[in-house]
């Protein structure tokens, strides 16, 4: 059972929130053009800016609902990081609970005071999950939905093949079901539904767009740049991830031979001054990024993903639901 709240997406995507790149600007934009937007909670800082942030957003998003009812945007969700290094999460919640956000997804943990919580304002989770087990977790703790990170997701990424997570899934769970893994087309969207995920999760094409909060270099690695330019590592967060070789190059390390990291080093503590390395100079990316050839609008590249998707369905016969 797909929530209401989903009703008004003009495609079944949900764009992922990139750490340090979204910010307001390209979450409105991503909402305009009718998938849902979205954004880490850490990445208003100090802490008392995220009140600005969703301020603007909400306002923003309502004075397009009423100039444009024939088309209203698509809702938004705030990324909250779950773990215990996190010590901006109560604040970070309760700055939610006031701007009632729709849609709240969850990484590295689920609690079930916090789904509580979000449910207690109307509004739904997403889990981030790599396996099975996690996901079976989750939705034991409350969660509403979930997000399969496969195999060639950007930033913190599992193992597994998209076609085993989703299945396995499948087997128990009937609920909001997204999936994250290289997906950059329209066509890549509709075999997400093909296997039975209700949403394609996209996060590295919209680094690539005007509006995100990405230095040009960052940008342009993106259209540069191929599957084979992507290196799996746990160096940098003690989390695997995907990330842009040349950047782990510009830092002066061999993108072939990076040490092992350690998930002890894991820190997401939300001091006003932090500048995490990861992200900020060793840039995540997918491996869908061979299908990204220019930067453009985030109006630009939802229009053509929505020319992708009604193709790839007219080669099947399927028509526009």
């Amino acid at each position: 059972m797909i929530p209401a709240i989903f009703d008004r997406l003009r495609l079944p995507v949900i764009g992922s929130p990139l750490f340090i790149i979204s910010g307001p600007e390209l979450v409105i934009a991503q909402c305009k053009a009718g998938i849902v937007g979205s954004f880490p909670a850490l990445n208003a800082r100090p802490q008392a800016m995220l009140d600005e942030w969703l301020h603007r957003i909400t306002e923003e998003l309502a004075a397009h609902n009423r100039d444009h009812p024939d088309r209203p945007a698509a809702p938004f969700a705030v990324n909250q990081i779950v773990h215990k290094s996190n010590d901006r999460l109560e604040a970070d919640l309760a700055t939610c609970a006031k701007w009632q956000v729709p849609i709240v997804i969850t990484s590295l943990g689920a609690r079930v005071e916090l789904n509580t919580a979000v449910h207690g304002w109307g509004g739904i989770t997403l889990h981030d999950v790599i396996d099975d087990r996690f996901a079976r977790k989750a939705i034991e703790k409350g969660a509403d939905g979930l997000i399969a990170v496969a195999a060639g997701a950007g930033g913190h990424a599992g193992r597994l093949s998209p076609f085993a997570l989703i299945q396995e899934i499948r087997q128990w769970f009937d609920g909001p079901l997204a999936l994250s893994g290289s997906i950059a087309t329209g066509d890549a969207v509709l075999a997400a539904q093909a296997m039975g995920a209700d949403f394609g999760y996209i996060g590295s094409p919209f680094i690539a767009t005007e509006e995100a909060n990405a230095e040009p270099g960052y940008k342009q690695g993106i259209v540069d740049g191929r599957a084979s330019d992507i290196v799996y590592s746990n160096l940098f967060t003690g989390v695997h991830g995907n990330y842009l070789r040349a950047s782990i190059a510009a830092a002066g390390m061999d993108p072939d031979n990076l040490p092992e990291g350690d998930l002890k080093t894991m820190d997401f503590g939300g001091g006003n001054s932090a500048k995490p390395k990861a992200w900020k100079e060793i840039w995540g990316s997918g491996q869908g990024i061979g299908a990204v050839d220019r930067i453009e609008s985030v109006a630009a590249r939802v229009d053509r993903l929505e020319r992708e998707y009604d193709a790839a369905r007219a080669r099947l016969g399927l028509g526009r639901s």
